[in-house]
């Protein structure tokens, strides 16, 4: 599961098995695509959502494809996850999906949050 060039977003091979999974585990229906969107940000960096979902607009949507996994997010996103890599980590401190955006570092900080 590569990145192909000029794609803004990579799903890493361990996140692409993990999205199979689950979909396969919900019987979720073919056609089924890992959707994410930006909900905000703040002084601890952008909020993300992940999801399935079944609709995909050309119009409004970007599409990308890692081995069989179709990940989608509106096009208005896209320069904000540049360079942006979705893992899943299965370890004894946690399990779940991670989002490391370059462009939106965590825990950034600002004046008025104290984090300088």
């Amino acid at each position: 599961m590569g990145k192909v060039s000029n794609m803004s977003i990579l799903l890493t091979p361990n996140a692409g098995r993990e999205v199979e999974k689950i979909i396969a585990a919900q019987q979720l229906q073919e056609g089924t695509v890992l959707r994410i969107s930006i909900l905000g940000g703040g002084c601890s960096g952008m909020q993300y959502s992940l999801g399935f979902d079944t609709h995909f607009d050309p119009a409004v949507d970007t599409r990308y494809e890692f081995d069989g996994v179709a990940l989608v997010t509106q096009k208005k996103y896209d320069l904000h996850l540049e360079g942006t890599e979705i893992d899943f980590v299965d370890s004894p401190a946690g399990r779940g999906f991670s989002i490391e955006n370059p462009n939106f570092p965590r825990g950034g900080g600002c004046p008025g949050c104290g984090g300088h």
